[in-house]
């Protein structure tokens, strides 16, 4: 009986690393993307009919009816919940995690502009990070008022992370004839800094790639946390939207240590759109030194609401961005009313602190009335601090894309 058991035991045993690396296995996808997107949902009327999970309810069945307990308790087990079934775990920075500035500060923007570079080493095996920094030359606009040399020093800003497609050089670059690259008209780099902000930028595929295909094989950022002979992630182990979470983390790290004479580190949001406004939320919920967070166009596994299955969904998600998150996640492909949550939930982790969620009217693969009704659940969690109106939702024109008005409205909101 011994040896049966045993023999079972060694079976399983050998048997599990097949079992993990199935979570990331590219199977031939049973659609093709464009397939998904066009023929996705968009009529309300074939909305199925759903229950939200009770977000001030706990798994014990204890109701949340103030602060405390949504702090001690129901928080808690909701972030657990996102981390094992959705995001995976991330792990702490080790000793190799180091970051240093390259190079003295640069005049940039024809003047307006001082620009910091800071590398990030996230491991002492890579990946390598650029976080560049941007704020207004104080000195030439005193200048240019009172003629006067102008004061050197600097005040602390207050700042927004970017979470970027391309990389930094490309958003401050402008040509001879006035045109910027590609991705650069997303960042009205003059507007940020003639409101006072200053701007921390990195692209997002320098810590980590965004390859379904790949199976995480070239990521020097997994290949650093893994135990002795693990080759791939495990099922609740961190996918690529938790890195990128983790290396803004990072990022607040360095702009603590080396330029908090720029920035006031206790006003730095993140802010991101896409995938990337997928990401700022989960930065936002996972660490609460960002004071604010800025998502635009996020939709599914983003701010809108799962179980509405408008526009994209977890099957589309799961099958051609699985990369994204955990393999857990996996198994709620076409099974969204077994979600132990939904995004509104994810929400509610940011409260008390300001959340602004904007949406394109164009833009109905993301689902933009989803995103709305999802800032309208999560509500309840921001009365329990007695401020409802830290979550703002903008619904205005236009496509999937950043554009000036969002940045008019996070800047004359934040």
């Amino acid at each position: 009986m011994k040896n049966r058991h045993f023999l079972l035991l060694a079976t399983l045993f050998l048997l599990l690393p097949d079992v993990c690396m199935a979570q990331y296995e590219r199977r031939v996808a049973r659609r093709d993307f464009y397939d998904y997107f066009n023929n996705a949902n968009y009529d309300e009327a074939l909305v199925p009919e759903y229950v939200l999970p009770d977000m001030m309810m706990c798994l014990d069945g204890t109701r949340v009816g103030d602060r405390q307990t949504w702090e001690s308790k129901r928080r808690p087990e909701l972030l657990r919940l996102f981390t094992t079934y959705m995001y995976g775990r991330q792990p702490l920075p080790d000793s190799t995690f180091s970051f240093e500035r390259r190079g003295a500060d640069r005049i940039i923007m024809k003047g307006r502009a001082v620009r910091r570079d800071i590398m990030l080493h996230l491991t002492g095996d890579g990946p390598d990070v650029l976080l560049t920094l941007v704020w207004a030359n104080d000195k030439a606009r005193k200048k240019g008022r009172s003629g006067g040399r102008g004061n050197a020093e600097s005040s602390r800003r207050k700042t927004i992370m970017g979470l970027s497609f391309i990389p930094n050089d490309s958003i401050l670059t402008l040509r001879a004839d006035g045109t910027r690259p590609k991705g650069a008209e997303a960042w009205q780099v003059d507007s940020v800094l003639s409101h006072g902000y200053a701007l921390a930028t990195f692209c997002y595929t320098d810590a980590e790639g965004d390859k379904a295909r790949d199976h995480f094989r070239s990521s020097r950022l997994h290949r650093h946390f893994y135990s002795k002979g693990q080759t791939y992630p495990l099922p609740d182990e961190w996918g690529a939207v938790a890195c990128w979470a983790w290396t803004a983390s990072r990022a607040l790290d360095a702009l603590t240590a080396v330029a908090a004479d720029v920035v006031d580190i206790n006003n730095v949001s993140i802010m991101g759109h896409s995938r990337l406004g997928k990401t700022a939320l989960w930065a936002g919920a996972t660490d609460r030194r960002f004071a604010a967070v800025v998502s635009v166009n996020s939709g599914c596994c983003g701010a809108a609401l799962s179980r509405r299955c408008v526009g994209e969904t977890l099957e589309c998600v799961n099958e051609w961005s699985h990369q994204w998150f955990c393999g857990n996640f996996r198994q709620y492909s076409h099974r969204e009313e077994f979600l132990p949550f939904d995004q509104h939930e994810l929400l509610a982790l940011i409260a008390p602190r300001p959340l602004i969620v904007i949406s394109g009217t164009e833009d109905n693969w993301a689902d933009p009335k989803g995103e709305g009704m999802s800032c309208k659940e999560a509500r309840a969690a921001y009365r329990l601090y007695g401020c409802p109106e830290n979550i703002k939702y903008l619904l205005r024109q236009g496509p999937h894309a950043v554009l000036k008005e969002d940045w008019n409205y996070i800047l004359n909101e934040e």
